[in-house]
């Protein structure tokens, strides 16, 4: 059994590339467009991670013309300003935010069910 030759993998940390990333400037920032569900059949799309330049209020009103829904802009301690729209807009404010050039289709993730 001398003629196997075994090599022991080094110390490998799935996370550094994660630990790399949030610590370059310019990381891949992600705009995260979630579904909440609330009673019933009821649900929110909330959107997160938008650039700060951006006012959010015009982004809020545009959405709510175009989709027909009401919806507000709320100031979380840990994730800054968040939109919040009424109903399922996860498809919807994704291709809104990509034909409006605010977001590359890439930098955009859908969350939910």
């Amino acid at each position: 059994m001398s003629g196997l030759d075994v090599q022991l993998p080094t110390a490998f940390d799935p996370f550094a590339e994660a630990n790399a990333e949030d610590s370059a400037v310019g990381a891949k920032e992600y705009v995260h467009v979630r579904i909440q569900q609330r009673n019933g059949r009821k649900s929110l799309t909330t959107v997160q991670g938008l650039r700060k330049e951006y006012s959010y209020n015009k982004i809020l009103k545009d959405l709510k013309k175009e989709f027909c829904c009401n919806g507000t802009v709320v100031q979380d301690p840990e994730l800054g300003q968040v939109i919040q729209l009424q109903g399922d807009q996860r498809k919807n404010v994704s291709t809104f935010l990509v034909q409006a050039g605010i977001v590359k289709k890439e930098h955009i993730k859908l969350h939910g069910f």
